[in-house]
């Protein structure tokens, strides 16, 4: 084989790999990093996830979701929270207690409490509330200018850490 033929098969592997991952990443998964311990012990800060993009596009975020989205006060960025709030639900922290409706809500996954009440809080069509599971350390929608997190801002709901190890998280 001349080396013209073996540099051409090369460059069109080169290529297949490239427009391969492309798809990937822009359609079909995304990937993040959990910089703080906003979602112990769930999640731990410096582990690295992947959200599976194409998860909503036949149904809706549900609540307890761990998902990816863009943070509403600065789209640059990408947070990691649970969907607490789902649209029309009223939310209010009282006593240690996330209420939703009036209902208080049964989290096994948090790392502790909330210490501070907060609300109510109505979230709009199309919108979500977002909280972390370590409540005491989280900077999440109870504290955000932009409250909500509106629906197509959500990449992808999180499926795994990769991470320092692999593990399922949906």
């Amino acid at each position: 084989m001349d080396w013209k033929k073996e540099a051409k098969e090369w460059i069109s592997a080169l290529l297949m790999a490239v427009v391969f991952g492309v798809i990937l990443t822009q359609f079909i998964i995304v990937s993040a990093v959990v910089p703080t311990g906003s979602m112990e012990n769930t999640i731990q800060p410096g582990d690295r996830i992947i959200g599976w993009r194409l998860n909503y596009l036949f149904s809706d975020p549900e609540r307890g979701d761990i998902v990816i989205f863009k943070y509403p006060d600065d789209e640059k960025k990408l947070y990691v929270k649970r969907v607490l709030g789902l649209p029309g639900d009223t939310l209010e922290v009282k006593s240690g207690m996330v209420y939703i409706n009036n209902q208080p809500l049964d989290e096994p996954y948090i790392k502790e409490p909330p210490f501070e009440d907060g609300g109510p809080w109505t979230v709009p069509e199309e919108s979500y509330f977002m909280m972390g599971d370590n409540r005491n350390h989280s900077h999440d929608s109870r504290f955000w200018q932009n409250t909500f997190v509106a629906e197509d801002k959500i990449l992808g709901k999180v499926i795994f850490r990769y991470w320092p190890s692999i593990e399922w998280l949906a």
